[in-house]
């Protein structure tokens, strides 16, 4: 190896050496993360890409349900969207220790039937999640709670429950838009 080629490795050395002791300092100044927060941050993922992806679908394809293949009794798109609004005021009625609400298989008690209002219904949904996502701390995170819709667990628990439920629905729902030759928002970035 020559006089150069060393002196190349040393001044690259020294550059990674830096950045990461730079990066390091950066963490190091920042916030420490706490549940809520870390939480927070796949919730806010996937409320992005489930309000985008409903928003996706045109007015008049939001009665659609596939038919071809092992689809039988598969919820409409609109039926899916309004399931998961419930579904997302009940695990955090539950975390808050509401009562919530009955029926969420089948879109709860709220009467959205447009999709502006079943949008309205999705965003309302996720924004009452945020609020509650941020009282969840180390001194109540593990507390028990009981339900209908993911207890008997703890507030961490059923907010993990509600994580994966949203994105086991967007999973469902992107099939839905790509049947209907709509590209997922999320595939498209």
């Amino acid at each position: 190896m020559t006089v150069t080629h060393k002196f190349v490795l040393l001044i690259l050395f020294v550059a990674a050496s830096v950045s990461l002791l730079a990066a390091q300092a950066q963490q190091l100044s920042q916030k420490p993360a706490t549940i809520a927060s870390t939480i927070n941050a796949t919730w806010s993922m996937i409320e992005d890409q489930f309000v985008s992806l409903a928003d996706a679908m045109p007015d008049d394809k939001f009665s659609f349900a596939p038919t071809a293949g092992e689809f039988k009794g598969a919820r409409t798109f609109a039926q899916q969207v309004r399931h998961v609004a419930c579904a997302n005021y009940a695990f955090f009625n539950e975390i808050e220790g509401k009562r919530p609400p009955d029926d969420c298989e089948h879109g709860g008690p709220n009467p959205a039937k447009t999709k502006a209002e079943i949008m309205q219904y999705l965003r309302e949904s996720f924004k009452y999640a945020d609020q509650v996502l941020t009282a969840i701390n180390t001194e109540n995170a593990l507390a028990k709670i009981e339900g209908p819709y993911g207890g008997p667990s703890t507030k961490l628990g059923i907010a993990v429950l509600a994580v994966w439920h949203a994105s086991d629905h967007y999973g469902q729902l992107v099939e839905y838009l790509r049947m209907n030759g709509i590209v997922p928002p999320a595939s498209r970035r």
